[in-house]
């Protein structure tokens, strides 16, 4: 508990954060919820578990204590909208779960846009077999706050540090590709209409 609690508390209480919610009492819930998954799926969450350097078990209890928090978002969404389906893990962070938690003003609105902005980015650069790996690295880095070397620890990651940095220096450099692109477009349609409208054209 001393070494490993503020890890995995700090971990609930930035992803609470992510989803627009700053409730002290569903930070404390998810962080007994997540010694409750570490104890009841021991054997797996162990067996799964490889070290590859000192602070590796530090970024697998991060994986863990995010997903089961995401997990618990996208479930009461869903639940509120009556779909009665969970996302999965590799979807990004972009809803906040007004029932829960209240929801964040403008500042918050915005990062929802973006975050949908790059989501949509990062599905036009991912492809493949390996296209919901590469997602899930690129949120586990970006959106989680893991660092290359703990992401290459998780199993079924198969990649080395090296790999993942590779990985995530390609994904960040075509998303941003895309976003310059699409800013630049949504100028010039601006512009064309503004052009429009001052012509008189589009009068009746």
């Amino acid at each position: 508990m001393r070494q490993f609690h503020p890890v995995i508390a700090g971990v609930v209480l930035r992803t609470c954060r992510r989803w627009g919610c700053n409730s002290l009492t569903v930070v404390d819930d998810l962080v007994q919820e997540t010694y409750l998954k570490i104890c009841r799926e021991r054997k797996i969450i162990l067996g799964q578990f490889s070290a590859e350097h000192p602070n590796a078990f530090h970024g697998y209890l991060k994986v863990i204590a995010s997903n089961l928090v995401h997990d618990y978002f996208r479930a009461s969404h869903s639940k509120k909208r009556g779909s009665g389906l969970e996302g999965n893990s590799v979807e990004p962070v972009g809803e906040m779960t007004e029932s829960k938690c209240e929801s964040g003003g403008p500042q918050a609105i915005h990062r929802t846009v973006l975050v949908g902005q790059i989501a949509r980015a990062l599905e036009q650069v991912t492809s493949g077999s390996d296209a919901r790996r590469d997602q899930m690295v690129f949120w586990l880095y970006y959106r989680d706050g893991l660092t290359a070397s703990s992401i290459a620890t998780i199993p079924g990651i198969g990649m080395t540090t090296k790999g993942v940095e590779s990985l995530l220096f390609r994904l960040t450099r075509g998303i941003r590709d895309r976003l310059v692109s699409t800013a630049e477009q949504r100028t010039k349609d601006s512009q064309g209409a503004q052009r429009y409208k001052e012509s008189g054209l589009g009068r009746d």
